[in-house]
Formats: structure tokens, C-alpha cells, sequence
């Protein structure tokens, strides 16, 4: 593709390459896209009616901490629904039924069509419905919120399947563990925002304002996002000569194949590399989603922190996971460029810290009973370890095959987001009377 007039002299007011701006707006992507998805996981706590306990009472659970135990305040029945925690866990894992409905068909379309427009667009809509989200809620009560929810999730499950076509199409594998774990890491930091924005928001403001800012910030995403990044470095009319020389010595042809033979099912479903990948996803999905819904809850309705510290506290096992995911990724770099570790080895490397660290301070925590501390250091602890997942198994799919890495990361991404249906409901169903021995050992 030859470059426009007015695509050449754009390129010299550009001083980072293009594809550290794709992921540095894929970075955004990710972050905007978990800032909405776990909103609701925080405004829950003053929609909904938060349990009171009273110790005189028969039938008092003497494992629930009491304000007295953990140093927390007061909190009252502050919400205007009756919702139990079984329905709760419903509503909370509701999103992540149309999330798993899109990723397969957003895979194909990315590796079909480019990434850029099933990403942009998955993320507009997403940001729609949440904006309508208090507006489903006052008209529609829980199934009104439900059915927001699972539309949300419906445009939001195309985001690491395009995501990955990009990268696949923009990031040399030199690269791949630095620039992939710099965009996966918005998870992290969309995360922390999300807590810590959302409990000051609504420490002065109605909670209907969460979803409203959330959903605004998503459309001006969409608006920067548009114009200024591609599916591929061929299509992109203002990108350096230099940089497109790079990445065809890097990665060879860099147009993306619009004519690639149908994707082989069989031989993907049947691969033992892939297998493994599939149950990677599925181990960290399962204790990923039940942090990511239900830590604030937990915060809440457990340890008893105001609706301020809860946002704190929730999101500082997503810094420590933020900050190992790019330590990790560049040491990831280092050891395969050196030789040191092949790439095989290395992602086996980092999947086993991040399985096996997060297990073990997992468990500690149920042993921590209503100590606030040494909850949140072992949770804290617990989710850093966690961010060498993505230097490990998350960028799998890049390796195994460049050309089907959208497919592979939606099915991968698609089966472990089913945990993310089912663990929310079974810790609402597990937990009616919010019992801390129930939930830490259901956590375990």
C-alpha cells in the first residue's frame, strides 16, 4: 500500500512508533473495559440493601466480624432493593454470559476483517449500556440490570480476541512478552481505577454517577481510538517508512491475510499444547472472577469497611498484580533474548508462578479470620503473583499461531470467562448469611 501525501507528513509529528501507540491505546482498551465491567461490583454494595447484624439475635453468626473486630465502621442498610446474595451472585455473573457468546464469532471477524473495528466497536456499545445502566435498574429493577448486564458482556467478549489479531499483526515476538503484557495489564489498572473511583464517587455522589462516568470515558476512547490506530501496519496511512522496513524484517509480510484457509477446529481442539492452554485459562479465570466480583463484597459485607476504604483496599491487590505483569514481561524479554530461557519454557515458567503462588496466599487468608491486615497483605499478595500469568500462558495463543491467534484466544478466553458465570452465583448461593468462615473457605 503506498502511502497517502497527507499520511506522510502526518507520520513526523508522531515520536512514538505506531505500535507502541496501538498498545498503549490497547492498554486503554483493556482498562476501560474492566472500569465498566466491575462498576456494578462496587455500586452493588449501595444498591442493594448490605445485611445488619445483631449479636443479641438467636441464630447470630459469631464468624461475621463485627465493626468492633476489624476497626470498620457502622455500615447501614443503605440500598432501596431487597436483593438476596444468591441473586446478587446471579446479577454479578450475568455479564459474563454474553461475554461468552461473543468471543468466537469476534475472533473470527478479527482475523477476517482487522481487529480495529471489532475492538472499537465492542467497547462503543459497551459503554452505551453502561450509561443506561441506572436508567435499567430504576425501570426494570434485577431483570432490568441482568439484561443490561449480559448485553454489555455481549460487546465486551470481543475485546482479547481482536486484541490479540492486533497484536499478532503489529508486535514482533522479540517484543511480544514486554508490549503484550504492557496492553493485558490495563486489566490490572482498569481494575484499581474502577475500585478506588468508584468508592470516592460515591462517597459524595449518588452511585448512578459511577456508571455514568465509566461510560463516558469509554466513548472518548472510541473517539481517540478510531482515527488513530489500524489492523494492520499495510492499511495505516501515516506510519514511518522506518518502523514498516522494521516490522517487515521482524515479522515478514506485514499485511494481514485475508485469505487464510478455514480454520482448522479439529486439529486446534485436538492439540495437546492447546489442551493445556485451555486448562491455564480455566485454573486462573476460576480464582481471577472471584476476586474481581466479589472482593468489594467481601470488603463490605465482611471485614465492614466504608464504602471509601472498601474502593482502597479492593484495589490494591491490583497494583501489586499490575506491577509484576510488566516486571514479568520484561524479564520475560530479557531471558529469551539472551538465550537464557526458550519461549516454550519461559511462558511455562511465569504460568506456574502465577498458578501455584496465588493457591498458597489464598489459602493463608482463610486462616486470617477479621485480621484487615493480614487480609489484604495475603490478598495483595496473592494477586501479584497472579500478574505472571501474563507473561505466561495469556500471550499463548501469539505463540501457537500467529495467523488463528484471535480463534485461539477466543476459545481459551471464552471457556475460562464460564468460570466468571459460575462462581459469582455459587459464592451468593454458598454465602446467604455472608458468614466470613464460609466465604474465606469458598475463596480457598
Amino acid at each position: 500500500m503506498v502511502q497517502p501525501e497527507w499520511g506522510v507528513r502526518l507520520s513526523k509529528w508522531f515520536i512514538l512508533p505506531q505500535r507502541v501507540i496501538l498498545s498503549i491505546m490497547g492498554f486503554f482498551a483493556i482498562l476501560n473495559a474492566y472500569t465498566m465491567r466491575i462498576a456494578l461490583s462496587m455500586a452493588i454494595n449501595k444498591i442493594a440493601k448490605s445485611p445488619e447484624y445483631n449479636s443479641t439475635e438467636p441464630g447470630f453468626d459469631e464468624n461475621v466480624c463485627l465493626p468492633s473486630d476489624v476497626g470498620g465502621e457502622e455500615i447501614g442498610s443503605t440500598g432501596d432493593y431487597e436483593w438476596s446474595e444468591s441473586l446478587q451472585g446471579l446479577i454479578l455473573s450475568s455479564f459474563y454470559i454474553g461475554y461468552l457468546i461473543t468471543h468466537i464469532p469476534g475472533g473470527i471477524l478479527a482475523e477476517k476483517f482487522g481487529g480495529k473495528w471489532v475492538l472499537s466497536l465492542g467497547i462503543l456499545s459497551t459503554a452505551f449500556f453502561t450509561l443506561i445502566t441506572p436508567l435499567a435498574i430504576h425501570t426494570g429493577g434485577a431483570g432490568g440490570l441482568i439484561a443490561v448486564r449480559i448485553l454489555m458482556g455481549l460487546g465486551e467478549g470481543t475485546t482479547f480476541p481482536a486484541l490479540s489479531a492486533l497484536l499478532s499483526s503489529w508486535v514482533p515476538a522479540k517484543e511480544r512478552s514486554k508490549l503484550g503484557s504492557l496492553v493485558m495489564g490495563g486489566g490490572q489498572v482498569g481494575t484499581i481505577l474502577g475500585n478506588v473511583i468508584s468508592g470516592l464517587i460515591m462517597d459524595t455522589h449518588p452511585w448512578e454517577m459511577v456508571f455514568y462516568v465509566f461510560g463516558g470515558i469509554g466513548v472518548v476512547w472510541f473517539i481517540i481510538f478510531t482515527p488513530l490506530c489500524y489492523s494492520d501496519p499495510d492499511s495505516h496511512p501515516f506510519i514511518k517508512e522506518k518502523e514498516k522496513n522494521y516490522l517487515k524484517r521482524e515479522m515478514g509480510s506485514i499485511e494481514r491475510n485475508r485469505n487464510l484457509p478455514p480454520t482448522p477446529w479439529l486439529a486446534i481442539m485436538t492439540n495437546a499444547p492447546m489442551i493445556a492452554l485451555i486448562f491455564a485459562q480455566i485454573g486462573h479465570d476460576w480464582g481471577f472472577y472471584i476476586m474481581v466480583t466479589d472482593l468489594p463484597k467481601y470488603m463490605d459485607n465482611v471485614l465492614r469497611f466504608s464504602i471509601k476504604a472498601n474502593g482502597l483496599f479492593s484495589s490494591l491487590p491490583y497494583l501489586a498484580m499490575w506491577i509484576v505483569s510488566l516486571w514479568s514481561g520484561y524479564l520475560s524479554d530479557v531471558l529469551i533474548n539472551k538465550g537464557i530461557l526458550g519461549i516454550t519454557m519461559s511462558r511455562k515458567l511465569f504460568t506456574c508462578i502465577a498458578a501455584i503462588g496465588p493457591a498458597i496466599f489464598m489459602v493463608a487468608a482463610s486462616y486470617a479470620g477479621c485480621d484487615k491486615t493480614i487480609v489484604v497483605v495475603l490478598f495483595t499478595i496473592c494477586m501479584g503473583l497472579m500478574g505472571a500469568f501474563y507473561a505466561g500462558m495469556k500471550l499463548n495463543p501469539l505463540d501457537l499461531s500467529p495467523n488463528y491467534s484471535a480463534t485461539l484466544m477466543a476459545i481459551t478466553n471464552g471457556i475460562g470467562s464460564i468460570t466468571g458465570i459460575v462462581t459469582p452465583y455459587l459464592v451468593g448461593a454458598l454465602t446467604p448469611n455472608v458468614s466470613i468462615v464460609n466465604i474465606i473457605i469458598y475463596f480457598s
